[in-house]
């Protein structure tokens, strides 16, 4: 599927027209909602239609409009947070689920010119997009996975657990007294599900201008890993404006053992993004990450360039 903003927005018209009154109306939300920064990564129920009660077709669309605002490595990714989910509700009660625990909700209309979104909202799946004209943001984005290790061994996030322990155990020890500055990992993301994602809560970590070029490779492989949940153009641009901050403003911190299988946490931050990962909790196999953008969560960035626009024209 072409990923774009003229993408998402026919998956949107599409799946609004396969719904009833009534599940349009529960469907539909406005971006200017006060309440529009309020999310969580937890159970429970969300404002906004039930993806549990969508019918066989509906639940396709659903999936392609969760598609269509990511890459195509970011939209299995998204899937696969959901299939996850199944996996822990079969484990925890003995059946497979019937539905999907997910709430959606279209912000503003994709038919016209004015700014719109759409989130979908669940355990351990949170993405939250607006589209302005031809640009597309998805964060805060959460990606979680519980179990961390399926039974059958893979790993939805196995790849952003490898690389950055790859880079911890790289470390000197010069380098590991700033890098690894706890011994101890925290019991979950230090940001939680907070509006506005505040770096300070952080540990500093060590700067990109004091690792080695093996490292600094491997660091970029990891920013990029999450940056590239988002569609193309836009995790360009991310990772442009990571590349041109200074080497010391962009730091990365592991806590807990390195050694496999035991509770860890690390996160990546630059003048223009967070990253956070922990797996600590059922004995380090239920994972949470997210990426943040300090100026563009909830298209924050988008808006403000689109409404001065408007005042200005």
């Amino acid at each position: 599927m072409e990923i774009s903003a003229l993408s998402t927005a026919r998956c949107a018209r599409a799946f609004l027209a396969s719904l009833s009154d009534l599940e349009r109306d529960l469907a539909r939300g406005s971006l200017d909602d006060p309440r529009l920064t309020e999310w969580t990564y937890l159970p429970g129920d969300r404002p906004g239609l039930p993806v549990e009660d969508l019918d066989g077709e509906q639940h396709a669309l659903f999936v392609e409009l969760l598609r269509s605002a990511h890459s195509i490595q970011g939209g299995d990714l998204a899937e696969g947070a959901v299939e996850v989910e199944r996996v822990r509700r079969q484990l925890a009660t003995g059946s497979w689920p019937d539905g999907d625990r997910y709430w959606l909700r279209v912000l503003g209309d994709p038919d016209g010119d004015a700014p719109w979104g759409w989130r979908v909202n669940g355990h351990h799946l949170a993405v939250h997009v607006v589209v302005v004209g031809e640009d597309t943001t998805i964060t805060p984005h959460f990606l979680g996975s519980e179990p961390a290790r399926l039974p059958t061994g893979s790993r939805l996030l196995g790849v952003e657990e490898d690389l950055a322990r790859e880079l911890a155990t790289s470390l000197d020890p010069d380098q590991r007294r700033l890098g690894v500055p706890a011994e101890r990992a925290p019991d979950d993301i230090l940001t939680r599900h907070d509006p506005v994602a505040d770096p300070s809560l952080l540990p500093a970590g060590i700067g990109r201008d004091l690792l080695r070029p093996d490292q600094r490779e491997l660091l970029g492989r990891l920013v990029r890993r999450y940056f590239d949940r988002a569609p193309r153009d836009y995790a360009d641009r991310c990772w442009a404006d990571a590349l041109e901050a200074p080497d010391d403003a962009v730091r990365f911190a592991w806590a807990g053992p390195t050694d496999p299988g035991e509770g860890h946490y690390y996160c990546v931050r630059g003048p223009e993004f967070l990253i956070e990962y922990d797996n600590t909790q059922d004995d380090a196999n239920h994972a949470h990450s997210v990426w943040r953008h300090l100026r563009d969560d909830w298209g924050q960035d988008l808006l403000r360039a689109h409404y001065t626009r408007a005042h200005s024209a």
